[in-house]
């Protein structure tokens, strides 16, 4: 069966003389593995910039549910002629890896592709103002999976568990302290990338701990690595 859909590259890995395994986030099929063929090579009609890290397709693929790994008929780039700076590209690196550790293959999931489509191309166009956005997205990406801190924050409920996802009345071995609860309830009051930064040792606190809480609520997590370019380059 061919379907069209919009797709956003994930991964790639070398197959064959010249082409490509691509792990590719499709809004109307979900997580897919695709082989694209005609990638490696002098001649290769597919560009190696076409499937970046985050890289938005409008795709042609066939679509069988008794293989894992289908092919591309057709592919284009739905923006073409953009190219990201180095806060893009490192925005880029982070948010394909928090959905590569975190998609599963078993449903589409139209929403959240919407959610991360907009932000990638607002964002990742803009070199400015962007110190919030990785924290932004790690809540925005938490509540379409279903994990999405609860702001049950309050001066009787000052500390936020980690392990419970809620705020409660008492420290103990997995809450944040309360000055970093208390900024983790604002970002989740307001979930906008441009509002107010806190100051950098705040985000990157933050940032550290929002990536501790996916690794406790989401099986596979694993270990977390492109935030630490982040840290160079959102000051």
């Amino acid at each position: 069966m061919l379907i069209a859909t919009p797709g956003l590259v994930l991964h790639t890995v070398p197959y064959s003389e010249s082409s490509v395994v691509a792990k590719v986030f499709t809004r109307q099929l979900g997580l897919r593995s695709y082989i694209v063929k005609g990638v490696r090579g002098p001649r290769s009609r597919v560009k190696q910039n076409m499937l970046q890290p985050l890289s938005s397709l409008d795709m042609v693929v066939y679509d069988s549910h008794r293989s894992d790994l289908n092919h591309v008929k057709e592919l284009a780039p739905r923006h073409p002629g953009h190219t990201p700076g180095p806060v893009g590209n490192a925005l880029r690196f982070f948010m394909t890896e928090v959905l590569y550790k975190t998609l599963r293959e078993e449903e589409p999931m139209p929403q959240l592709w919407d959610y991360v489509e907009g932000v990638n191309e607002e964002w990742c166009a803009d070199e400015g103002g962007r110190g919030n956005a990785p924290i932004v997205f790690l809540l925005n990406v938490a509540r379409h999976l279903g994990i999405e801190p609860m702001d049950n924050h309050s001066p009787h409920e000052p500390y936020f568990s980690l392990d419970d996802g809620r705020y409660v009345g008492a420290p103990g071995e997995t809450t944040l302290p309360a000055p970093l609860s208390a900024t983790l309830h604002g970002y989740l009051a307001r979930q906008e990338a441009d509002r107010p930064s806190a100051p950098l040792k705040e985000r990157t606190d933050l940032l550290n701990a929002l990536l501790a809480y996916y690794q406790l609520h989401l099986a596979g997590f694993g270990n977390f690595h492109s935030h630490e370019i982040l840290h160079t380059v959102l000051k």
